[in-house]
């Protein structure tokens, strides 16, 4: 047994205190040791997410591209439409004139 012969009460609290100073400077070694590991990580995650917002950018141009070409198709469609019906309405117009003054004529 290691500790055999001094098992009075200070005695186990002296050694428990030892242990819990050997335990924290042996994290805080193991920290200071990890210290370019943990950056090297978190460099990597930041890059990760620069790659993550830069591609959610690019997503949203591509998007806001597309509905603006949806955008500018629709007006082209409703401008060709409202053209044909503008030209609609003068022939019949025209054809209605050409109908009365042939009537007008005849008299």
């Amino acid at each position: 047994m290691k500790n055999a012969r001094n098992n009075g009460l200070s005695d186990r609290r002296i050694a428990a205190a030892q242990a819990k100073t050997a335990l924290q400077n042996a994290y805080r070694a193991a920290k200071v040791a990890d210290e370019p590991a943990r950056l090297a990580r978190q460099a990597e995650r930041t890059a990760i997410v620069a790659a993550r917002e830069e591609r959610r950018r690019e997503r949203e141009r591509v998007k806001r591209d597309e509905a603006e070409r949806r955008a500018t198709e629709a007006a082209e469609r409703q401008s060709t439409a409202d053209a044909a019906a503008r030209a609609e309405t003068e022939a019949r117009e025209a054809a209605r004139k050409a109908e009365r003054d042939r009537r007008y004529a005849t008299r």
